[in-house]
């Protein structure tokens, strides 16, 4: 039984969404706990022709069988979160840690208005910034000041470390991606706190020893929503003789779009202190590879990729993404 924390390696927009939701389905986690910033960031989770576009609630929620929380140092915009829950209908398996810092109207005001953030930075002006700084002030309302969310108070550390106890499985859910943490990103085009898996066990509440797996998701073309330095970013051109065009989950700008970098995905595995990695879009670098679900029918161009991937990363690769849909993905976890 495991206690596995998952994190984007990137800027972000990795496919986080559909990892968790495949190793959900396969390891049977009892909680699915989301870490993070908050609704700034989006996941989206593909399922036959069903799409769904998730900033609260955790992106596992598929799996039916698991709790779902949202881990203390995570911001709650209580009108994203009800609007999800009541479309989701998971109103009777979701719980918020009491001690969540509340985003209010006008943190959200404050995020649009401001220069600095939405037209320097690039916010996506969900009012994270200026409710994290209330944070930090001690003036921010906590989940348990409001009635209306009473019934979904829990004391989430306390869970998640009772059934890591017991022998249960457990997943914790990154936001964002380590290009964009506050203290190991592109400062200052960054989001409002740190984003690596330190960050991730730290928000809800469970200890370094009590990790076993840190999933690091890197995607084989990155890419990055709003300004900021990309060091292998692609001209608009170029992406689009490719065939690569995205758009934010959450503010649906479009993405930039970059080729693999090294480098960055080195550095990244070590201060998440990564222990198997994803891949994501290998289906980009051959779209002969869309939909395979076996290691030993990926195309030679493929293998190549993900080889030199691994020697970058210093890590290996165990699950291999190949479209966008959850069961389009290769799982050779257990080989290694």
């Amino acid at each position: 039984m495991t206690c596995t924390i998952i994190v984007g390696g990137f800027f972000g927009d990795e496919g986080k969404g559909k990892i968790v939701a495949h190793i959900a389905h396969q390891d049977r986690p009892t909680i699915i706990s989301r870490g993070g910033v908050g609704p700034n960031a989006g996941h989206t989770v593909i399922v036959g022709d069903k799409e769904y576009g998730v900033r609260m609630v955790p992106s596992g929620f598929l799996y039916p069988d698991a709790r779902l929380m949202i881990g203390t140092g995570v911001l709650v915009d209580p009108r994203v979160f009800k609007h999800e829950v009541e479309m989701l209908g998971v109103g009777d398996r979701i719980f918020i840690d009491s001690r969540c810092s509340i985003i209010d109207e006008e943190h959200i005001a404050r995020d649009k208005s401001s220069d600095h953030l939405a037209k320097t930075i690039g916010s996506t002006g969900s009012g994270c910034g200026p409710a994290n700084s209330d944070r930090v002030l001690r003036t921010a309302r906590q989940a348990k000041d409001l009635p209306e969310l009473s019934r979904y108070l829990t004391d989430v550390p306390m869970e998640l470390n009772t059934a890591i106890k017991r022998g249960e499985n457990v997943l914790l859910e990154g936001t964002q991606g380590f290009g964009i943490s506050l203290y190991y990103g592109t400062y200052p085009f960054v989001t409002s706190k740190d984003t690596s898996a330190s960050q991730i066990a730290a928000d809800n509440g469970v200890g370094p020893t009590r990790i076993d797996d840190v999933v690091v998701v890197f995607k084989a073309y990155p890419t990055r929503v709003g300004e900021g330095p990309f060091l292998t970013e692609m001209d608009r051109s170029v992406s689009d003789r490719l065939g690569i065009q995205e758009f934010g989950t959450v503010t649906h700008r479009q993405r930039r779009i970059g080729q693999w970098d090294g480098d960055m995905a080195r550095y990244s595995a070590m201060i998440n202190g990564c222990t198997q990695v994803a891949i994501t879009g290998i289906d980009r670098v051959d779209k002969d590879c869309f939909g395979v679900t076996e290691y030993e029918k990926l195309s030679r161009k493929a293998r190549e990729f993900l080889k030199m991937a691994e020697d970058d990363i210093g890590y290996p690769i165990t699950l291999i993404s190949t479209g966008p849909e959850v069961s389009q993905i290769i799982d050779i976890r257990e080989r290694r």
